[in-house]
């Protein structure tokens, strides 16, 4: 890792990453249209699987051998993708895509709690809890505190997304247990369990040789498949191995800013005082963990 202070090139693939994260939510919301949540998830994974297959292969990077890392592989694989990409989709069938990336937010907050739980060197601390207890009333404004109770379509959306959330911070912690395999034949790996983990769903429930996607649909479903997971998570190594996981971390602030811009140019949605009132609480909430 470069030693030095980030400069300019640094920021700008931080910058580009969150421009391409925050535009996965305003295509989600075109695919949906057209394209069930859980087949959207299997497509994307479909095109980033062969891509990060091949990119193992072509850097000599392999699968991992056979036994029980497995386990925790099929374990990332679910909760850091298959789950929480369709909880996504489904959420966004009826909620705005800036809705969504706000949501998603809240993960490092969720991540700090589970941390607290499950480790022992990563306990809560006074200014972690402040930061916490402001994501989550943030989340309340956005959903509404006098809507959580009456648990409306819109509602069960918008937990369904943050629940996405939570998979994320779970899968922060099985990370940990995949320390020290080479990261492409790890990942491909990973996205390999992913694909596996939604054929089976997709094949009973959304039976997707019946339904007739969009055109537009169809070239969403591909690029969330190709930059929004395969260059993404090339880029996320490039970051991590120039700067650190730290001077990534920053990213939790760009997403959901930039998922907000796309949605505004893009679909031209317009978000509720809320919605920025409870964004600026979640980043104040992330700012304050930040030790």
């Amino acid at each position: 890792m470069n030693q030095s202070r980030p400069g300019l090139y640094d920021y700008s693939l931080l910058l580009f990453l969150a421009l391409i994260w925050g535009a996965s939510f305003f295509l989600i919301k075109i695919a949906v249209v057209t394209i069930p949540p859980a087949t959207l998830t299997l497509g994307r994974l479909i095109f980033a699987t062969a891509i990060l297959l091949v990119v193992a292969r072509m850097v000599g990077q392999k699968l991992p051998k056979w036994g029980t890392i497995w386990i925790w592989i099929a374990l990332a694989g679910f909760l850091g993708n298959a789950l929480p990409f369709t909880l996504i989709n489904w959420g966004q069938e009826k909620i705005d895509s800036g809705v969504s990336a706000i949501l998603m937010a809240v993960m490092p907050l969720f991540t700090i709690v589970l941390a607290h739980i499950f480790t022992t060197d990563e306990k809560m601390t006074v200014r972690k809890l402040i930061g916490v207890c402001l994501g989550f009333i943030g989340m309340i404004v956005l959903i509404g505190p006098e809507k959580i109770f009456l648990l409306g379509d819109d509602v069960i959306r918008q937990l369904a997304v943050a629940s996405a959330a939570t998979c994320y911070a779970f899968n922060a912690m099985i990370s940990k247990k995949l320390a020290g395999y080479p990261r492409r034949g790890l990942v491909a790996g990973i996205l390999l369990t992913s694909m596996l983990w939604m054929i089976p769903y997709v094949v009973l429930i959304e039976q997707p040789w019946n339904i007739n996607p969009s055109l537009e649909a169809w070239g969403a479903m591909i690029i969330l498949g190709v930059v929004q997971t395969a260059i993404a998570t090339l880029l996320l190594f490039s970051i991590i191995s120039r700067r650190g996981a730290s001077f990534f971390s920053q990213i939790n602030f760009l997403v959901p800013i930039t998922g907000i811009m796309w949605g505004a140019m893009i679909l031209a949605e317009r978000p509720s005082a809320n919605a920025w009132i409870a964004l600026i609480l979640i980043l104040l909430g992330i700012a304050v963990t930040r030790e």
